[in-house]
């Protein structure tokens, strides 16, 4: 066989790129963006001369809040980025409303997004958006020196004992929370009406802060980037993995794409190295033999390797928050799709049914619902109080917590979401548990779970599946016909899926008053005459005699011993139904 060593050249050049991950088709758009914004990084990567500037001293509340922030013993200190990624989005927001009546704020930079990158050499950490962008007016005022409603709010809070640092971001000073984690903080912000782009930098502990124009130029464009000098205690976030599990967390559905980006080393075979014999005919054809094919293994040495670094974005969240949009968008496929992923416990098995709803009044949220199809683990142990919620509560579409009681004990089996605007500002998560707004979800949450499980009993029995079994034929050739009687009676649905849940329905009609009557509708029993089957309390009371005012009931380990308990007997003799 005859090669050209261009054309074995080129050959290993492919084999490369398809060893390295790169061999992967891309639209225009989306290539664009990447080149774009690893050449803003690659500028980004370059220190910031932070010394030259000019200096101005916090506002005294500001500065209590760092104090405070510095010498927390909170220990989630991952909120930060919640916090950061929730302006960010705010900023994003903010562009894209006023873009509608003046478009040319995009020019140049159409893309809407958040993008998160990491240097564990340098342990830095930066956040940049692509959104409004601030001036330097903006960089004074917002921060550092103009005391805000929310500071003195979050102050007050904090004095009451009503709120710690994780409820930093309600009060519109979430940006501080970066301080948690990092040694110093630098802010440069490029604003469309602005023709410079600034640089804000302050170091933990002290109460000043310094503001110039950014020496690199206009590097961004139009938006903002935070850069974290990460403190030694907290180098974990200079870390892919951490970072991608955050986002999912605290803000994955987040309106605007956000990406990481993940560095990488591998191994490739370096070019380099190759012996230099033959550099003069490289223009020379090479002739190849059977029998130096058959003796390649011999002769071939092992090929030295060298590492090399690459760096790619990855989107870390989903593509929208399905609870916002138009319930006739959807289809049964994407509501199935959202609960295995927000249910740990759902191990790729579909929901039973879901409720998707707007509610309004006094108190406006959005919420999607779900019944599993199966116990969730926790309930297994059968320990009431080991009943966790699965419930988990947005504002804005931002993760506020997935421990809050948004529904009653007995209906821990319901996974869901709560995305609400009316939360109140100054409470922690004991005072907001008990406060009005979230007792207004709870009742209207609630209700709503009892009116979905009740549609899902109420629903028409699934029409009978074609007979996929063998079908048995006569003489003449033509099909026996079963008696539908020779045919095993399938149970309803719902049934089945009671048989796994009743213990929390009958739980949940000991101990909610409110919905006592509703609870017990859902309720099936079996009786003296129900030959083994399931009915409902309608369906007992349609059959008591007229003179009977209770319903009766006995209790006891096996149903035919109950039969012929001697308790039984009057029952029977006079022709009465027992439980």
């Amino acid at each position: 066989m005859r090669f050209h060593r261009l054309a074995l050249y080129s050959a290993a050049l492919l084999a490369i790129n398809s060893f390295q991950g790169l061999n992967h088709l891309a639209f225009a758009e989306e290539a664009a963006a990447a080149a774009t914004a690893e050449a803003t990084q690659q500028k980004a990567d370059v220190a910031v001369d932070t010394s030259s500037g000019e200096a101005y001293k916090f506002q005294a509340e500001v500065s209590r809040i760092l104090d405070i922030v510095v010498n927390s013993l909170y220990q989630n200190k991952d909120v930060f980025l919640r916090e950061l990624i929730s302006n960010a989005s705010d900023a994003l927001d903010k562009i894209r409303f006023l873009s509608i009546t003046k478009p040319e704020l995009l020019q140049g930079k159409t893309e809407l997004e958040i993008r998160i990158s990491y240097n564990k050499e340098d342990k830095t950490l930066t956040i940049t958006d692509s959104g409004i962008g601030m001036t330097k007016d903006d960089l004074v005022n917002n921060l550092g020196t103009v005391a805000r409603s929310g500071t003195t709010k979050f102050m007050e809070a904090l004095q009451e004992g009503a709120a710690d640092i994780s409820q930093i971001g309600m009060f519109g000073v979430g940006f501080y929370s970066a301080f948690l984690v990092a040694e110093k903080v630098t802010v440069a912000t490029k604003h469309p009406h602005s023709d410079k782009q600034y640089v804000w930098s302050s170091v933990n502990g002290e109460d000043t802060f310094m503001i110039g124009e950014d020496p690199r130029g206009n590097t961004l464009g139009r938006g903002t980037e935070i850069t974290l000098q990460l403190k030694d205690n907290a180098e974990e976030y200079a870390d892919f993995n951490k970072l991608d599990q955050l986002v999912h967390h605290y803000s994955e559905f987040v309106t605007h794409p956000i990406y990481v980006r993940k560095t990488e080393t591998m191994q490739v075979p370096d070019e380099e190295d190759e012996s230099e014999e033959g550099n003069d005919d490289e223009e020379k054809e090479l002739d190849v033999s059977e029998e130096e094919d058959a003796d390649v293994d011999e002769e071939e040495k092992p090929k030295k390797m060298k590492d090399v670094t690459t760096h790619s974005w990855v989107k870390s969240n989903a593509d929208a928050a399905i609870w916002n949009r138009p319930k006739e968008e959807i289809s049964d496929d994407e509501y199935q799709e959202f609960y295995k992923l927000i249910d740990k416990d759902a191990y790729g098995q579909n929901a039973t049914s879901w409720s998707h709803f707007d509610a309004e009044g006094s108190i406006n949220f959005k919420s999607l619902v779900y019944m599993p199809s199966n116990v969730p683990n926790h309930f297994l142990s059968g320990d009431v109080h080991k009943f966790r919620s699965s419930m988990k509560l947005y504002v804005r579409k931002v993760l506020i917590s997935d421990d809050f009681e948004l529904l009653p004990k007995y209906m821990s089996f319901i996974t869901g979401v709560v995305d609400s605007d009316d939360l109140p500002l100054n409470v922690n998560r004991e005072t907001l548990q008990e406060s009005k707004i979230i007792a207004i979800i709870r009742k209207k949450v609630s209700r709503k779970v009892i009116d979905m499980i009740q549609k899902f009993a109420d629903s028409p029995m699934p029409e009978k599946e074609a007979m996929e079994d063998e079908v048995e034929i006569d003489e003449e050739g033509n099909v026996i016909e079963k008696d539908d009687r020779d045919v095993e009676e399938k149970e309803h649905p719902y049934l089945e899926w009671y048989k796994k849940f009743q213990p929390s329905i009958k739980m949940g009609v000991v101990e909610d008053d409110a919905n006592r009557k509703r609870l017990a509708k859902l309720i099936r029993i079996k009786t003296s005459k129900s030959e083994g089957k399931w009915i409902s309390f309608s369906d007992y009371v349609g059959r008591m005699k007229d003179w009977q005012k209770e319903i009766y009931f006995i209790a006891g380990h096996d149903e035919k011993e109950l039969q012929k308990s001697p308790f039984m007997e009057k029952f029977i003799e006079k022709n009465l139904e027992v439980i």
